[in-house]
């Protein structure tokens, strides 16, 4: 827990000091009560960052590596992808960072919809990450060919005057950097490599992140070609209420709501899983 609180203190410090610097400048000027609320949200950020990394810790990466092992030693390749497509949807659904992005794009595309393509392009991914281990491929003949297959989508995208799109496909890719995907999909690997990667485990496991990351832009810029219209982007209100308390409250139920839904669908899974499989 120690080391967990200076991890999100030492993340967190930085940020809160450049808002703090800039208020000092003629650039930005922010209200007594403005700051005094940043000031309490720092507070609280550190603390749930502090227990949102321990939980993962404790929880998603023993899960990952227990999944990929137990998964691995089964011999059913078909069952193994099947199941790696839905952890790659379930655990990006859950993921924080994707959450925030489809709230700041929401009038170019559906929260929903966002989410769930950003997700299947992560399962899709996950899974061709999976068969790169199984077949003992090389990851950089892979990453080449999706960065062409990217690229030739990006020239679609600009010819149909669709590049809005641009910026939230590549902001997509992030998600996978997040703090439940990466923890869970590199134990992930490590669980499938040290049973099916054959003699250099190490190598065969390494990169599924870097591949992941690219599904979510190939994903999302489909989802452009496909859409219709070209609409621009609108910057959320980011406004501070003047009942700050009920607006909090408000705030924790709905986020209450949304981490029991992405969080409840993963241990059901894993329960599941740990019934009938492991």
């Amino acid at each position: 827990m120690r080391k967990k609180f200076i991890e999100s203190f030492v993340s967190v410090l930085p940020v809160t000091a450049i808002v703090f610097l800039l208020n000092l400048t003629p650039l930005v000027r922010f209200s007594v009560y403005e700051i005094v609320v940043f000031m309490i949200s720092s507070v609280f950020l550190i603390i749930g960052m502090t227990f949102f990394n321990l939980g993962a810790d404790l929880a998603m990466t023993p899960m990952g590596e227990n999944i990929g092992t137990g998964l691995s030693k089964s011999k059913k390749i078909s069952f193994l992808i099947a199941v790696c497509f839905l952890l790659g949807v379930l655990i990006t659904i859950a993921e924080p960072d994707l959450s925030v992005l489809a709230l700041q794009a929401k009038a170019l595309v559906d929260e929903t919809i966002l989410i769930f393509t950003v997700g299947i392009g992560v399962g899709i991914f996950l899974v061709l990450s999976v068969l790169k281990i199984i077949f003992k491929k090389n990851l950089s003949t892979i990453i080449i060919f999706f960065y062409m297959l990217l690229f030739a989508l990006v020239s679609i995208l600009a010819v149909n005057d669709k590049t809005n799109f641009l910026p939230l496909a590549f902001d997509s890719g992030g998600v996978t950097t997040g703090p439940i995907t990466v923890p869970f999909i590199m134990a992930l690997g490590v669980g499938i490599a040290s049973t099916l990667g054959g003699k250099n485990v190490g190598e065969n496991s390494f990169g599924l992140i870097a591949m992941c990351s690219v599904g979510p832009i190939i994903a999302v810029m489909s989802l452009g070609i496909l859409s219709n219209g070209n609409i621009s982007y609108e910057i959320p209100d980011y406004s501070i209420s003047e009942n700050i308390f009920s607006s909090v409250l408000g705030t924790v139920l709905t986020v209450t709501e949304e981490v029991l839904i992405a969080i409840g669908m993963i241990v059901a899974f894993f329960a599941v899983l740990q019934v009938f499989v492991l």
